[in-house]
């Protein structure tokens, strides 16, 4: 789970609180806005869409500054379709998590010889941590923000953490919480102050966790695959990388008895009607 989809994740399941940070009056009412804007560029995986009474919210939310198209660009892009398929406003946050000093973090318009396109730009480091430490939504965002103290500041993240009530929702701020975090301190001292056994059991870590296993058991497979048979079709490739954990294992056993192309794609034949 990349760093960006964090971010959405936590837009989408609580989108009231991000409105009520974003928006300069607080919403009525608010949902979560699943759109099909029909021409590239669309990247939903960190963009998210959120409708109000009389207007969209559009939250884009960026580890890397540089793209193609670059964003200011985007932005003109996103705010002329929105606007021709809801026809109500549009405000437009970008939202930069990780310290940079590219210029394109400090740009909130789009300019060209017949264009000004304005859009609003927040960089977490720059934010006074107090609203984030004193909102259950915003908690994982915390270690992102402004602070002369990145200890201090992640003990008391730690502590909020440990106060919240209901345990499932507490797993899963803190897994949230330790993937942010992981954009400017290390792993091992995050760990020292939150607490390794609370974040075991979210359902959110135990997925991180499995996508990881699952990339180095791909990774493995094919490195055998590669030295037992050389540049495989394609269609092998995409057929092997998404087998699960225990296919892999199996596969890896499996290659001691197959010594042909053929063999290795009965082999998949069999594992496709299990």
């Amino acid at each position: 789970m990349s760093f960006d989809n964090v971010c959405k994740l936590l837009a989408e399941k609580y989108p009231f609180d991000f409105a009520k940070w974003l928006l300069p009056q607080e919403p009525k009412t608010i949902k979560v806005l699943k759109t099909e804007l029909s021409i590239e560029p669309i990247r939903a995986d960190f963009v998210t869409f959120l409708q109000t009474e009389n207007r969209i919210l559009h939250i884009e939310f960026q580890t890397n500054p540089q793209s193609k198209p670059p964003i200011p660009f985007r932005e003109l892009d996103y705010s002329v379709r929105l606007i021709r398929k809801y026809e109500v406003p549009v405000t437009q946050v970008v939202i930069f998590l990780q310290e940079t000093d590219d210029p394109i973090v400090f740009t909130e318009e789009y300019v060209n010889e017949a264009t000004r396109h304005r859009y609003r730009v927040i960089r977490m480091w720059e934010q006074d941590s107090a609203l984030f430490l004193n909102n259950l939504a915003l908690l994982p965002l915390a270690p992102l923000t402004r602070t002369n103290s990145p200890q201090g500041l992640l003990s008391q993240i730690a502590n909020n953490v440990a106060k919240i009530a209901d345990r499932e929702t507490k797993q899963d701020i803190a897994a949230y919480t330790e993937i942010l975090a992981g954009l400017r301190f290390e792993k091992d001292f995050i760990r020292q102050l939150l607490s390794e056994d609370i974040m075991q059991e979210s359902v959110i870590y135990q997925d991180i966790l499995q996508k990881g296993e699952l990339k180095g058991e791909v990774k493995f497979c094919l490195m055998l695959l590669n030295q037992r048979f050389g540049q495989l079709d394609s269609e092998i490739l995409e057929r092997v990388k998404v087998l699960s954990v225990e296919q892999l294992e199996n596969l890896g056993a499996a290659l001691f008895n197959i010594s042909e192309i053929a063999d290795l794609v009965t082999w998949l034949n069999q594992e496709d009607h299990h």
